[in-house]
Formats: structure tokens, sequence, C-alpha cells
């Protein structure tokens, strides 16, 4: 656990020392509010809840997060520091989830930048202090997944803009996999219900929208879980393939 925070804090550092990550945050505060007041009509929903600010997070994530970690092991692996970063006393696990959690911290950052959202429902009135709750847990559990698969392309290749791509079309495909129009072609195709059902339960929107609601299911928390431990091991069996 030792080697696991020293990495994580290393790469957290590494964040920072360039404008690149306070970009970032400019960017995804401009862009939740944004969404949250223009796009969202909050104010013209004429109720205090912040379901207009976490509607637009698995689309926001789907573009931003690949950002972060296009760069997890893609830099590395170009600048050949990769070989050096494993002659270090450290297993490639513990490598892995020193990134990955630095990133992940990075990500909660910008979240808890959004508080004065929160601030403001309270202000206008006296919402529901639960769906807020769940839906913070819900987004920052959908941001570890979208850059746990961002770090798994990232150990597949060198290119950072391949890496982005890749990951913003899994992350898409994860998204529209339970939405009306994908699983009424798999009816039409003669699909059965228990498999539409299934693609509908592999869509990271379908979890998130019960934490929305309030609702804390542990099937959710397990789906984010295991989305997040698949991505983290297979960007351990790639990277072990590399070392071979």
């Amino acid at each position: 656990m030792r080697n696991t925070m020293i990495i994580a804090k290393r790469e957290l550092g590494s964040y920072f020392a360039s404008p690149v990550a306070y970009v970032f945050l400019v960017i995804f505060l401009l862009l939740t509010g944004f969404f949250t007041f223009m796009m969202g009509h909050f104010f013209l929903r004429n109720e205090a809840s912040l379901l207009s600010f976490f509607v637009w997070h698995p689309w926001l994530y789907m573009l931003l997060v690949p950002a972060v970690g296009m760069r997890l092991w893609s830099e590395e692996l170009r600048m050949g520091t990769v070989e050096l970063l494993f002659t270090m006393p450290i297993t490639p696990s513990q490598a892995i989830w020193g990134k990955f959690l630095a990133g992940w911290a990075f990500l909660g950052l910008a979240l808890l930048l959004t508080l004065p959202m929160v601030f403001t429902v309270y202000y206008l009135g006296e919402p529901d202090g639960g769906p807020i709750f769940t839906g913070y847990i819900g987004s920052f559990l959908m941001a570890g997944a979208y850059l746990a698969i961002s770090g798994m392309t990232s150990a597949c290749t060198r290119n950072q803009v391949i890496s982005f791509i890749t990951s913003v079309v899994i992350c898409l495909l994860l998204v529209l996999a339970g939405y009306p129009p994908v699983t009424n072609i798999l009816l039409k195709w003669g699909a059965p219900n228990s498999l539409v059902e299934f693609a509908a339960g592999l869509s990271i929107v379908f979890h998130f929208e019960s934490m929305q609601r309030g609702v804390l299911d542990l099937r959710d928390l397990v789906y984010f879980c295991s989305l997040i431990a698949f991505a983290i091991f297979t960007t351990g069996v790639v990277l072990k393939s590399r070392r071979a």
C-alpha cells in the first residue's frame, strides 16, 4: 500500500506541474455549469433538485475523462520510462493502482469543485438530500470506471490520440447499451428478452439513473466496482505482456 501511495502522490503532483490540470478543471466547471443551467433548464424546471446537473455527467465524462486517462501509460510507453518504472522495487499492480488512484483523486477534486451547485439548490429551495448524495457517489464511481477504461486503452498504445479515441468509443458503447433504440434493434433481430436485459444491464446510464433518484443499490455498486477491477486487471495483463 505504501508503494501504491508513493506512485499516486508522484502522479498527482505531475498533473499540477503543468497548466493541463487547471485547464481541465476550468473546462469541466464551465461545461457542467452550461449544461446544468442552459441545456438542463435548471430554473425553468421550478424544482429544488440537481437532476439537470447529474443527467449530463455520462456524456461529459465520456469526453473529458479519457483526456485525463490517455496519458497514464501512453506517455510512459512513448518515452520508454515504463521499463525504468518497473525496475523499481514495486510490482506492476502497485504502479497501475497508484496511477489510477491519482487520476481518480484528480477527478474527485473536479467533482468537489461543483459543490456550489448544491449550495445554490439549498439556497433556492428545500431539496431532498438523498438523491444529491447518491448522485455524487454515482458520479464519482462512473468517473472511476471511465478512467479505468482509459487507462486500459492507454496501456495498449503509445499514441495518446489513439488511446483517447478508443476509450471514447468504448465508453460510448457502454452509455448507449441500455438506450431504447439499441434494445429495440435487438428485439427486432429476434433476440431473447434475457439477452436484451443483459445488454441493458451493461449500460452505465442504467446503473447511474437509480443513483440519481436516491437509490443506492448494491447491484449498481458491484457493477461500477467490477468494471473498474476488470479494466485494471486487463491493464496489468497488457503491461505484463509488453515486459515479456
